[in-house]
């Protein structure tokens, strides 16, 4: 039986928001006037989350590809298909799993839809949430090594918009997905006239990330808003890994350890330190790849030291199972070790393997990988050991 929500440890409260305020530590969805229980989130960002009776949805990478992104949300059922950005899952649960950033053109116009989808699914008793993924801190600690040159141009565009909009962040980010596409169009017919002067343009793409994703810029501020391991019922999901040393450590504080760095909170000493065990290293949690790797070549001895220590952190942290992304499935979305680690990363953005979307439900024990109206269902019964 898995623990109780209630019966887990849990960290202080952090403090956290544009500037940091106090906080409550648990709140309470319950907008859609369903006949479900509503979703309690504890922890600010949130770490702990009670969705009684709700279907879950995990999105793995989806890296600047909108229109791979609106694939796979209308495969899930939570987007609408007429391309008016609808939230239609009702009282669903959506959790994607990170790296938003790089590799694409569109990552603030994504970031965005999923900012309007959480509104919208809260008035419905469903939620929202996102997880960190290594791309998203490598971009805070401006490591721009894997950022495409269209993602430059549209944080230069991004900051004209929010300059238009009279600097109203909310206002702003809510929009830009609706208007990004028109913004692109006009820089394209452009582009052209810049000539000899597209060394100027590249860099004024890379100040504007600079500003926008800096520890403290506003762009980093909304990623603070999302947590990096994130626990749903008995289902915990982070990006890399989770190992028995980070729950051990505290995933609350881990949490907590990074929104404030990306917040920059102590930006009078400095800045606040980068959590190494979340995002520095190959085995803190955001790039971790110990459950994800191909089994095919690992010795019976391997296999069973890994299933011991996804045993543990499972047992530890009061989860039946753990959902990743960050490692590029070629088969597709995928179970290892009797099920307890789902791998739903497909590398589905066309900056990576150009696949097909595939998505992973859960409905209590069962879950099923939706590929495609076309493609069979696959569904398999969750490890049920705790």
């Amino acid at each position: 039986m898995a623990m109780a929500l209630n019966s887990l440890p849990m960290q202080p409260p952090s403090q956290h928001s544009r500037k940091t305020t106090d906080a409550p530590t648990s709140t309470s969805l319950n907008y859609g006037g369903g006949t479900l229980k509503p979703i309690v989130i504890s922890g600010h960002p949130p770490t702990f989350v009670s969705a009684p009776g709700r279907r879950i949805v995990a999105v793995g990478d989806l890296h600047g590809d909108l229109a791979k992104a609106r694939g796979a949300l209308e495969l899930a059922g939570v987007l609408s298909s007429d391309g008016s950005d609808v939230w239609t899952g009702q009282e669903t649960v959506l959790v994607q799993l990170g790296d938003i950033l790089d590799r694409g053109e569109d990552e603030i116009a994504i970031l965005s839809l999923l900012r309007s989808l959480q509104i919208q699914a809260k008035e419905h008793g469903g939620a929202v949430f996102q997880v960190n993924g290594n791309h998203e801190t490598m971009n805070v600690e401006g490591d721009f090594r894997y950022v495409d040159s269209g993602a430059f141009d549209e944080c230069s565009d991004f900051l004209e918009y929010l300059n238009d909009c009279g600097h109203d962040w909310e206002d702003a980010f809510a929009s830009w997905c609706e208007v990004s596409e028109s913004w692109k169009q006009e820089r394209t017919m452009s582009h052209n006239a810049w000539g000899a002067w597209n060394l100027v343009k590249r860099q004024k793409g890379v100040i504007a990330r600079s500003v926008l994703l800096r520890p403290g810029g506003p762009l980093a501020l909304e990623l603070a808003r999302h947590p990096v391991v994130l626990k749903v019922d008995d289902w915990v999901f982070c990006h890399g890994g989770l190992l028995p040393h980070h729950v051990t450590y505290g995933i609350e504080k881990i949490n907590n350890e990074v929104s404030k760095w990306m917040t920059n909170v102590n930006e009078d000493d400095n800045g606040s330190q980068i959590p190494f065990i979340a995002t520095r290293g190959y085995d803190s949690v955001v790039w971790n790849r110990l459950y994800s790797r191909d089994t095919t070549d690992l010795e019976d001895y391997n296999i069973e030291q890994i299933q011991s220590i996804l045993d543990t952190t499972l047992q530890v942290v009061g989860a039946k199972a753990m959902v990743v992304g960050h490692t590029p499935q070629t088969t597709g979305v995928n179970c290892k070790y009797n099920c307890s680690i789902w791998r739903v990363d497909v590398g589905m953005s066309s900056g990576v393997l150009d696949s097909r979307p595939e998505v992973l439900e859960i409905r209590g024990d069962k879950t099923r990988v939706i590929r495609s109206e076309s493609d069979a269902f696959s569904e398999l019964q969750a490890a049920d050991y705790i």
